[in-house]
């Protein structure tokens, strides 16, 4: 890889114009580290292309002379996927400049964003025409539909609709040879060879820079019935689940594991909120059940869920939200336990998933055995129960210094690694790999999945210049 000349910016700047290019540290510094403060990285430029063109423009350019690119949206990267590294080779892409919705199809149950559109906005003009954008998680306000197609974002819908592999029809990319990927068109059916779209779906960066993406819509909601559950155990919310969905079927779109420890978090350090519940449990449920526009609404039959649910011991306590306003402050404590965490002190996170119906046992036993060999921490163990997900955090002993990360996290984090490997599960969940979980990658992903990826990488992006260090661990 090369650094890029003077010659090249200058050709950079005359293709973007003063509003796509900036060399100012200043300008740049918010976007060359990332949310969490972990990664900071150096660039000569900042580009931020305004359309399809003037992204393959930039790569044509920079392919010429193997000058490595970072593709950006929101900068919200749980794993350092969008920060440069600090040889000050590569070039940030910006694409938050590209953020219009082409088209949305209301009856079509489709829009065409291109990939800067922020995904608040998305919801916000999905629901005035009717219908939803069913993918929502906490950083909505930045997140960019480029990002979260190249991470395959989760959140917290994922027990019904899936994550953005089952939610994006088609994609547009420029590919690192500069050529445009013209894949928009929403196909059921399509059996030309490999699926570029879901190749490119994940692969934060690594194989093209994604421009815009044709996504499903769903019927807007009409009622929903939110609650918070105290429960016993994960193995009770796990079969509290189960007779939910019997219940109410696909209604239930939501179920977040909170435990005892996160709730504590956030009532400790987000002003505003408050115990849902007069007792204190070890565990919680935040459940959302939902119905379409005309249909009769949830509540009564998430009522009468709950009362089967007490009657049989899976529940101990709950309370239904009785308006919008009480329903957004459950989700509120949901959605601000990372806050509340990182208040608290460091802690090495984790994004971990394992088969759904080994969650229960995982969360118990791993916790024990981690804050076994270390001793002080304590597991904040949280997130998407009924897909496998959970969001595994050691936080530090308490009064630890936020050195505790470089000294002990490395350790604390092959030891959760090993736990998922040996169960079968995986180590990046929903976040990507990134920069962060690189090296992880390379000790515990397997020789066959490594050396496919590498396979990949090498045959699409030979100069090795879209986003690198990341997701691909060198051989």
């Amino acid at each position: 890889m090369a650094f890029a000349s003077p010659v090249l910016l200058d050709r950079l700047a005359a293709l973007l114009g003063p509003k796509g290019f900036t060399a100012d540290p200043g300008a740049m510094a918010p976007w060359l580290t990332d949310w969490r403060g972990r990664f900071h990285g150096v660039a000569a430029a900042m580009l931020s292309p305004a359309g399809r063109e003037e992204v393959a423009g930039i790569v044509r350019l920079c392919a010429a002379e193997g000058v490595p690119l970072v593709p950006q949206g929101g900068n919200t990267s749980m794993v350092g996927g969008a920060t440069p590294d600090g040889s000050g080779a590569a070039l940030v892409v910006s694409l938050r400049r590209m953020n219009r919705i082409r088209e949305l199809d209301a009856e079509a149950g489709l829009a065409v964003c291109d990939a800067g559109v922020v995904l608040a906005d998305l919801h916000e003009t999905a629901r005035a025409a009717g219908r939803r954008f069913p993918l929502s998680l906490a950083a909505k306000g930045s997140a960019t539909i480029g990002g979260l197609v190249s991470t395959n974002a989760g959140g917290t819908q994922v027990l019904r609709f899936g994550t953005m592999r089952g939610l994006v029809q088609g994609i547009e990319a420029v590919l690192p040879d500069g050529s445009l990927y013209d894949g928009l068109t929403a196909l059921k059916k399509d059996n030309r060879g490999y699926d570029l779209r879901q190749l490119l779906i994940g692969a934060e960066g690594t194989l093209g820079i994604v421009t815009a993406a044709s996504l499903r819509l769903v019927p807007a909601i009409g009622a929903r019935a939110v609650a918070w559950i105290g429960l016993g155990t994960p193995d009770t919310a796990m079969r509290l689940l189960r007779h939910l969905d019997a219940a109410l079927g696909d209604a239930v779109e939501s179920f977040e594991l909170v435990p005892r420890l996160s709730l504590d978090l956030v009532l400790a350090h987000v002003p505003g909120t408050r115990d849902p519940l007069d007792a204190p449990h070890p565990w919680y449920a935040l459940v959302e059940a939902v119905a379409p526009m005309g249909a009769p609404g949830p509540e009564p039959l998430l009522y009468e869920a709950l009362r089967a649910a007490f009657e049989t011991g899976l529940a101990s306590d709950a309370t239904i939200a009785a308006s919008e306003a009480q329903a957004e402050a459950l989700w509120r404590l949901r959605e601000n336990i990372a806050e509340g965490e990182k208040a608290a002190g460091p802690a090495a996170k984790h994004d971990i998933s394992v088969a759904i119906a080994d969650m229960p046992r995982f969360v118990t036993e791993g916790a024990r055995t981690v804050e076994a060999r270390f001793p002080g921490t304590r597991v904040n163990a949280f997130g998407h129960l009924g897909d496998g997900n959970i969001h595994f955090n050691v936080m530090a002993p308490a009064g630890a210094a936020p050195a505790w990360l470089e000294a002990e996290a490395p350790a604390v984090s092959a030891l959760v690694h090993d736990l998922v490997t040996a169960a079968g599960g995986s180590i990046s969940a929903e976040h990507g790999i990134g920069q962060m979980k690189l090296a992880e990658f390379a000790r515990l992903g397997g020789d066959a999945r490594l050396n496919a990826l590498r396979a990949i990488k090498r045959a699409l992006d030979p100069g090795g210049i879209m986003n690198p260090g990341k997701l691909v661990p060198l051989a």
